[in-house]
Parts: structure tokens; C-alpha cells; sequence
């Protein structure tokens, strides 16, 4: 959906009226698919096409999309552009060979918009193919500087930029993670794409309640959500939770999700992360995103 003629001096409060309806769907990166086990994406979605609305792309310019990703798009089934490889808080990231290589791959895949976490996909120097998420330093001045880099994006792909709140384990700054977000948000004027077992493992490594400051965030900014399975662990006294995909999705993050899900007026798509689990036990977890956001149009 480009941002041309009279919409480039739109709210974005105005311009979400624009973004599709894309419902509950799936996520996969390159290579996720050929995992043992793995979610096969097209035989779900023949399968349960409730679940299988949209397909999240995870991609890194430098790798491209994969023949499972290809497969999907030949059947001209709706995308959204999730980036794996930008620094939104770098100004020397929108370098224009990434940038061409980004216009290229959203001219191929014709997603309904771009997102991702916003924290550091690379410290220092960027690297080409080596992915490391840090969350981002939660001050006044990095959200300014994270706003600045959603309206370059935006201006420079012509689609909505929806920064995603990442996983950590250690969290540095003085705001709490739903504030920083909410500064982002208005300052980039976007919206935001919340991940809810994000959400549960920051809370909980802060020693907060799973939805301490959902009450005062702007809950009509969240446009996307995900869910996803997390491991807890345990080593040497230090307890943290391990965001990896898994099915098993822990209590906090169940709590997150039906907290806000009456509280999104603007909410057009929900995705459970489970590409490298079998289809049968995915099915579990669709069903129990379904059934809380029952109310809603997403999954209508």
C-alpha cells in the first residue's frame, strides 16, 4: 500500500483504514521449511485456511527467499515483509545497495506492508548474514532516533513500517518497554506490530506482572500481533526464557494476548510463530488464538 499523493500527509490513524484485513496466518525465514518436522506451508494452508490467511516472510536482503517462500508467493496469497537485517536506529544502515535490494524483493513479493524487531541486528559494523537481535536501549533519545528511521524506511519503500518489540535478556535504559514504544510510535507517527511472548519475557525478567503498562499504552497503534511457544531455563541461579518457537506457549504470554484483545480496534493480523513444528501441533494454538480474538474481525 503506498504512501503517495494525498495519503503521504495523512495520520497514520488515518492511513490504518487503508491497510487489508489479513487475518490469523503463519511465519517462516529462510530455510525454516526444510527443519525436520517443519510446518509444510501449503499443505496447511489446503488443510486449515483459517490458519493459514497470510504468510510472514522473514528475510535478510543478503539470502533472499527460499523455495518454500516461493512456492507460497506462486499462489498469490497475501505477505507481509518482516526485515531481519536493519538497524532502524542507523542512518548508515539504509545504505542503497540494501535499499535496492529491499525495493526489489517488495516489488517481488508485494507484501501489505513492512516490519520487524526494532533492536540491534548487528553491533558495530553490519555484517552480511549475521544475525544478532539485541532489544533496543530503552531511552527518550534511542526512541527518537528509532522513530527517525521508520519514516526513512516508510518514505524510502512507500509501504507502513510496523517496529516489533524484541526478546532479550538483559534490558538497558530507563523506560519501561511499553512507554519506549509508545514514544516511538507517536514520534514515527506508525503503528506497531506487538509480539506478545516478547512482551511476557520482558515483564517478566523485569520483575513485573505480565501486563504492567498495557492500561496506559496507545492500544489503537497495535496494527499486527504474534504469539509464540518459549522455553524456560535455568543456569547457575539465572532464570530466563529461551523465544524459540516452540508450541508450548507459556501462561504470561496467553495472559498478554487476551488483554489486549479487547483493546485493538485497529488490529488486522495475528500470527502464531510455530514454522519449525509439525501441523498437528500447531493446530492447539491457532484455535486458542481464534477463540480469544473471537470478537474480533481479524479472524472473522
Amino acid at each position: 500500500m503506498r504512501l503517495t499523493g494525498y495519503r503521504a500527509h495523512m495520520s497514520f490513524l488515518e492511513r490504518v483504514n487503508d491497510l487489508p484485513v489479513l487475518g490469523l496466518g503463519m511465519s517462516t525465514e529462510y530455510g525454516a521449511g526444510d527443519s525436520k518436522g517443519a510446518l509444510d506451508l501449503l499443505a496447511h494452508k489446503r488443510e486449515h485456511p483459517q490458519f493459514a490467511r497470510f504468510l510472514e516472510l522473514g528475510i535478510e536482503t543478503v539470502k533472499g527467499i527460499d523455495t518454500h517462500a516461493e512456492a507460497w508467493l506462486s499462489t498469490g496469497s497475501p505477505t507481509t515483509y518482516h526485515f531481519l537485517d536493519v538497524n532502524l536506529d542507523e542512518k548508515e544502515d539504509f545504505d542503497a545497495i540494501w535499499l535496492a535490494q529491499v525495493r526489489a524483493l517488495v516489488r517481488k513479493i508485494k507484501p501489505a506492508w513492512m516490519c520487524g524487531d526494532a533492536g540491534l541486528w548487528h553491533f558495530g559494523r553490519r555484517e552480511r548474514g549475521h544475525m544478532l537481535l539485541l532489544p533496543p536501549i530503552l531511552t527518550d533519545e534511542s526512541a527518537s532516533a528509532l522513530a527517525d528511521g521508520i519514516v526513512a524506511l516508510r518514505e524510502a519503500t512507500g509501504l507502513e513500517v510496523l517496529p516489533e518489540n524484541p526478546p532479550g535478556h538483559v534490558f538497558l535504559g530507563d523506560l519501561h518497554l511499553l512507554d519506549f514504544f509508545a514514544r516511538v510510535c507517536e514520534r514515527a507517527d506508525t503503528g506497531m506490530l506487538l509480539d506478545c511472548a516478547h512482551l511476557a519475557i520482558y515483564q517478566r525478567t523485569m520483575g513485573y506482572e505480565p501486563t504492567t503498562g498495557i492500561a496506559d499504552f496507545p492500544t489503537d497503534r497495535i496494527i499486527e500481533t504474534h504469539i509464540a511457544g518459549g522455553t524456560e531455563k535455568s543456569l547457575n541461579g539465572f532464570h530466563w526464557v529461551e523465544d524459540d518457537h516452540t508450541v508450548d506457549v507459556l501462561p504470561d504470554t496467553w495472559q498478554v494476548l487476551e488483554t489486549i484483545a479487547p483493546r485493538v480496534p485497529n488490529l488486522k493480523a495475528a500470527v502464531f510463530e510455530c514454522e519449525r513444528n509439525p501441523a498437528a501441533y500447531c493446530i492447539p494454538g491457532f484455535k486458542r488464538i481464534q477463540e480469544t480474538l473471537s470478537d474480533h474481525p481479524v479472524v472473522q
